[in-house]
């Protein structure tokens, strides 16, 4: 059986050959009009009404459905070779005469060579095909009613395009899609559920199948950490951000949860490259920003304490300040800030509580936009050291340029993840 499209430029043509297989009898009688002879029920439809009389009074026929009957079903047995390489194998049931069409079928190809189909992906996606190999199970029910269920699994094993085709109709990011769907043996795994009514004029099959594939491609441009929810074992667009406290460049627990599955998931599929961009806002984030470089300073006065004390300072790990040691740190760092203080009448700095302490010395710290870019810098550096430290290879991270923000009503203290494949 030769196959030819040439709708398709350049044309497209398959060979199928070594074909043997079975088809018993069917006919357009239904089953239970041929169990019954002539004249009782042959060739009824499979609609479902009611009968009644004219003037309303129920007749012998009110409110009795006409049963949907089936139709004789012949036995299908089909193998083969596609293009001398791809086995093909189709088992199942089917009457072609039927209205509509029924069938139970299920079939599956093995390693179709791809390379060949590089005229269907110029058209529809922009790019030729160099290699790859594709094995699919359907299993197609129609029900005498009309009613279709569909499975198609689709396996794409080492699926790889080649540059993009000038001039062609379409172009789609197929070689993102790639990356971000094959799993670090190069092997895509896609099921694609389908249903719907024969009956149903505005019903076509192919075109279904083609716009959920073409969506697929489509969402790895517009919600590609979406595409790899799956991967992740829960989550989505919201894993493309790493959130942190406001002022803050400190991973919480949260979002080290968050980059354990992003890390993860760029483990699995070795095509994708991923840039951290930090971002920070000078309005949403001056007040906490304060905040936070006071609790440093507090921190580095219990270090300095801790050094003093005769631990060496490459040793000088401290824990964090506690409510306790805060009030005495908290006089430390204001004895030794350099700013105007509070002073008697005789020039020597009078005694203030801690609550005045603390408002003087967050008063003068200096909050500007190059604090805030340097703060989005570190919260990148802290995201992109925590995906290092996770096993994935340098030259797969990337750190983008810091990026100060004017805040919207949807923005929040964070990190950017974007993916890439160069």
């Amino acid at each position: 059986m030769y196959f030819s499209d040439r709708f398709v430029k350049p044309n497209y043509s398959a060979n199928l050959s070594e074909l043997t297989g079975k088809l018993s009898a069917f006919s357009s009688v239904p089953v239970s009009a041929m169990a019954q002879g002539p004249g009782h029920g042959a060739g009824v439809s499979g609609t479902t009404g009611v009968t009644g009389s004219a003037a309303g009074v129920p007749g012998p026929a009110d409110a009795v459905a006409t049963p949907v009957i089936a139709p004789q079903m012949a036995d299908l047995e089909l193998r083969g070779r596609a293009e001398g390489t791809a086995s093909l194998e189709i088992l199942g049931k089917l009457n072609p005469l039927a209205k509509p069409l029924a069938l139970d079928i299920k079939g599956k190809v093995r390693d179709l060579e791809l390379a060949p189909l590089s005229p269907y992906s110029v058209k529809y996606a922009g790019y030729g095909i160099e290699r790859g190999k594709l094995s699919v199970d359907i299993g197609y029910v129609v029900l005498p009613d009309g009613q279709l269920s569909a499975t198609n699994n689709i396996i794409l094993n080492q699926l790889t395009f080649g540059d993009k085709v000038d001039g062609a109709p379409n172009s789609l990011p197929v070689k993102l899609a790639v990356a971000l769907l094959a799993d670090r043996h190069g092997v895509i795994d896609i099921n694609l559920p389908i249903s719907g009514s024969l009956n149903d004029p505005q019903f076509r099959l192919w075109p279904i199948i083609f716009k959920v594939i073409v969506n697929l491609i489509v969402k790895a441009i517009t919600s590609p950490f979406s595409l790899l929810a799956s991967a992740f074992g829960g989550g989505g667009d919201e894993l493309s951000m790493v959130g942190f406290a406001p002022g803050s460049a400190t991973l919480g627990p949260d979002a080290r949860v968050g980059l354990d599955k992003v890390a993860k998931a760029l483990t699995d599929r070795p095509g994708l490259k991923m840039t951290v961009v930090g971002t920070a806002s000078l309005e949403a984030e001056r007040e906490a920003y304060k905040r936070e470089r006071l609790r440093a300073l507090l921190q580095a006065e219990k270090r300095r304490v801790a050094v003093a004390g005769g631990v060496a300072a490459q040793a000088a790990t401290v824990g964090l300040v506690t409510d306790t040691e805060a009030p005495a740190l908290l006089k430390e760092v204001y004895k030794r800030a350099s700013m105007t203080k509070p002073r008697n009448l005789i020039g020597i700095a009078k005694d203030i509580s801690a609550n005045e302490m603390e408002a003087l010395l967050l008063a003068n710290i200096s909050v500007t936009e190059d604090a805030m870019r340097e703060l989005a810098l570190q919260r990148g550096v802290a995201v992109k050291d925590y995906l290092a430290e996770k096993q994935l290879p340098p030259e797969r991270l990337f750190l983008g340029a810091a990026r100060p923000v004017a805040p919207d009503a949807k923005w929040s203290p964070r990190a950017e993840l974007n993916l890439l494949t160069n």
